[in-house]
């Protein structure tokens, strides 16, 4: 069992779910995010006054899966959020020790489904 953590842009999130729904993946939370990497932010002026602006707008994916799934969907998110510009995000992929299913108590991979 895996955890796939990936952070992408807003604007991808529907290209990235429509990616990931063809692949077979239909499961994941999305939270919205701030964050920083090589695009060290930007200025913006706001009434007269520069204000440098680092914590940029991301979208936070966590995608628990089989095995079998995980090549699957880290090609689906690439494929969906990839622009070639830099920004476009990251995947983390870590392994999952336990899942557990509250509704039923199933446990491990009968509990991801």
């Amino acid at each position: 069992m895996r955890l796939i953590i990936a952070y992408i842009q807003p604007e991808k999130l529907s290209d990235v779910k429509q990616s990931l729904y063809a692949a077979g993946v239909y499961k994941l939370s999305v939270t919205n995010a701030l964050g920083c990497g090589q695009q060290m932010g930007y200025h913006e002026t706001y009434r007269g006054v520069d204000i440098e602006v680092n914590l940029l707008k991301k979208v936070r994916l966590e995608i628990a899966l089989n095995e079998a799934f995980v090549q699957p969907t880290i090609d689906a998110i690439i494929a969906g959020a990839r622009t070639g510009k830099i920004g476009d995000g990251k995947i983390l992929v870590l392994p999952l020790e336990r899942c557990v299913r509250i509704r039923t108590g199933e446990e491990g991979s009968a509990a991801i489904g």
